[in-house]
């Protein structure tokens, strides 16, 4: 494979892993009294403001691209704090397999909104991914579902990130750290906003505390950058694809953490998952 193609998959398994376990940091961050709208607003915080320079450096790259920015900085905005707080709140294995419904949303996406074509194996691929997911959730427990306000936010949180990678992958003439910075700084600007409308409250948290939720930022920071990169150089569809490999390392640390345990069904449907996400890799 040539290096050129190599890279951005190999910036996309690198931020799989890191996205995979961010539910570590989160809960370690939970335990300390942080969590929630707070850790949102101060990691995310720290991850805009540390991109801002770089963003402000590149305004003539951008400044015509404004409201594509914008749309990046909702989007993006978003889909760090629907998972942010789902992932918090929620169960990580049910919280991942709901956010990684996105494959069908990024092959489709790609497909309706940017001319990608839709071949067999990619189908094929796309199914194998999602029936991977149904079993670790259970089919016949999806069909009859009760949906709890942190499963529509891991569900939002898949829709709108992919939304958020079709217009890395459409406005190729805006630098990347500029969108990342976007999407970035929509963050915290979101997390404000609910807390202006009342929707969640905030509290003073320890020095300590807050050092952590510094130092999650600055994670956020690297794990944006890599998915970002690959995103703007991979089909949306393949990035859909790829980026499960998040699911199967989030479900994996948790079980061997002993966060999670997984049945003979749900071990079936990582594989198959897993499966998937290879088959996509040596397609590239």
């Amino acid at each position: 494979m040539p290096h050129a193609a190599l890279l951005p998959l190999l910036s996309l398994l690198a931020s799989s892993v890191m996205w995979g376990l961010a539910w570590l940091p989160l809960q370690a961050l939970r335990k300390t009294g942080i969590d929630g709208i707070l850790v949102v607003t101060i990691a995310f915080g720290t991850a805009g403001l540390l991109m801002l320079p770089l963003l402000w450096r590149q305004r003539a790259a951008w400044r015509g691209g404004k409201r594509w920015l914008l749309a990046i900085a909702l989007l993006g905005g978003f889909a760090n704090v629907a998972f942010t707080l789902a992932i918090s709140y929620g169960e990580v294995v049910r919280v991942m397999v709901l956010f990684y419904l996105l494959p069908a949303w990024g092959v489709l996406g790609g497909w309706l909104f940017l001319g990608e074509r839709m071949s067999l194996t990619r189908v094929l691929t796309m199914l194998a991914a999602l029936g991977g997911a149904g079993l670790m959730l259970g089919a016949d427990a999806l069909l009859g579902l009760e949906l709890v306000w942190q499963d529509w936010l891991a569900i939002g949180c898949g829709l709108a990130f992919t939304g958020n990678n079709l217009l890395f992958r459409q406005r190729q003439e805006l630098p990347v750290a500029s969108k990342s910075a976007a999407m970035l700084l929509g963050t915290p600007l979101l997390a404000c906003g609910i807390v202006a409308l009342g929707l969640q409250s905030i509290s003073v948290p320890e020095a300590s505390a807050a050092g952590g939720a510094v130092l999650y930022g600055l994670w956020v920071v690297v794990a944006t950058f890599l998915v970002q990169y690959g995103v703007t150089h991979l089909e949306a569809g393949r990035v859909a694809i790829l980026i499960i490999l998040e699911l199967v390392v989030a479900v994996l640390s948790a079980v061997l953490l002993g966060a999670d345990s997984l049945s003979p069904r749900e071990a079936a449907g990582v594989a198959l998952v897993l499966a998937a996400a290879i088959a996509e890799a040596r397609a590239a």
